[in-house]
């Protein structure tokens, strides 16, 4: 990892950088804090709290292993730390963890950024990770995600490989994976009023485009930006391109109000 914990033995391990409205970074599934190197570089500079919380993926009772859990895990971890009025930005699971929290705790979220977010469809390994012995299949899988699959380091895919031939991260991570299919949003998301910013690959082929364009039509205050040669993970793929929109995105919120109004 890019990104390395201090302290792995704190209650809710997580880095953070900077000052300012609060950032809070969710990573996907088989994602990392990593995956947010050039966020977590970038937004500090610009008068903004970075936070990323290690999601506790293998470290839950498989009886918890589920997806309200983790959603639960991050609202408690941002109470512990007094934050109030975030903005979250998840990617994949992360963004579904995201809209959890959005719709059952308004007063700490006062924005979501998704970006190939899990929540309505998602293309899986299914209810099982056939040929996961087969490291080729593994970095073909690994490839898939990325639009220039040259994204998919070596070490990334190593990464993969070892979490899908360990027994016991390969049963929780099944487990999350059906839990959050389980868990469609597409009737809750019309209740969810805060602004939600949508960054999106146009060759995302895990959560395709017309994932974004459902987000789009059933969140109420949602804008949705495409990102051209691009997979599911845009802020490790085109991460320039990535913090522009996301800049002139926040740019349009007044954070020293106290109601975070819209600039004029």
């Amino acid at each position: 990892m890019f990104l390395n914990l201090k302290n792995k033995k704190k209650k809710y391990p997580h880095i953070k950088k900077g000052k300012g409205h609060p950032l809070i970074l969710l990573h996907g599934l088989m994602g990392g804090l990593s995956n947010f190197k050039a966020l977590f570089d970038f937004f500090p500079n610009k008068g903004y709290k970075v936070i990323i919380p290690s999601l506790p993926l293998y470290k839950m009772p498989l009886l918890f292993t589920n997806i309200y859990s983790l959603s639960k895990y991050i609202i408690q971890f941002l109470i512990e730390i007094g934050i109030k009025k975030a903005t979250l930005i998840g990617n994949s699971l992360g963004g579904h963890i995201a809209l959890i929290i959005a719709k059952k705790r308004i007063d700490l979220v006062h924005s979501v950024v998704l970006t190939g977010s899990s929540g309505l469809y998602e293309k899986t390994f299914g209810s099982v990770f056939p040929k996961r012995e087969n490291y080729e299949y593994i970095r073909k899988k690994s490839q898939e995600v990325f639009y220039d699959p040259n994204i998919a380091t070596k070490k990334l895919v190593d990464e993969v490989f070892d979490i899908v031939n360990d027994k016991k991260k390969v049963i929780k991570t099944l487990y999350i994976a059906k839990s959050a299919m389980k868990y469609n949003m597409s009737k809750d998301l019309s209740v969810i009023q805060q602004p939600i910013c949508l960054i999106w690959g146009k060759q995302d082929h895990v959560t395709p485009p017309e994932v974004a364009k459902e987000f789009h039509k059933l969140l109420p205050h949602s804008e949705l930006h495409w990102i051209d040669k691009c997979g599911h993970v845009p802020m490790m793929e085109h991460p320039k391109k990535f913090i522009k929109i996301l800049e002139k995105w926040l740019s349009k919120f007044d954070f020293n109000h106290e109601n975070f109004l819209y600039k004029i």
